[in-house]
């Protein structure tokens, strides 16, 4: 009798796992709060303008397929390892204080490649709210 809510479970574990970007939770809003989401690409922070060739050490980037996205001026390895429909937990971990209106770059995020179990904690702009 416990064994069919079980696999029922399960089985609706596996078809959430199993789903493509339409599984992707939103941004978290409040600090603390998290989402799964997928990798959509990895990339170096800086491409050449005309051929939109990556610029090796430029440092990281990682997008995610719900809008997320992180950058570094590093070069970040935990990133680099990273693949293209990885599933990933990112945490806001931080959000700036006394932004111009309209302004919410900066936020931080603590995100965990469930595939390889690395996480990197990153802001999602490679500058601040007021900043350049």
């Amino acid at each position: 009798m416990i064994r069919t809510p079980i696999i029922a479970v399960l089985c609706a574990l596996a078809a959430t796992l199993a789903a493509g970007p339409a599984a992707a939770a939103p941004l978290p809003k409040y600090v603390g709060q998290c989402a799964l989401t997928r990798v959509k690409r990895v990339e170096t922070r800086l491409e050449d303008g005309v051929t939109h060739v990556p610029i090796e050490g430029s440092g990281s980037a990682v997008e995610f397929v719900n809008g997320g996205y992180q950058v570094s001026y590093d070069n970040v390895a935990a990133v680099e390892r990273s693949h293209p429909g990885d599933r990933v937990k990112m945490c806001l971990v931080a959000i700036p204080r006394h932004c111009p209106p309209g302004d919410a770059r900066g936020r931080r995020y603590r995100t965990t490649n469930l595939r390889t179990h690395q996480s990197w904690t990153l802001d999602d702009s490679e500058h601040g709210c007021g900043g350049a």
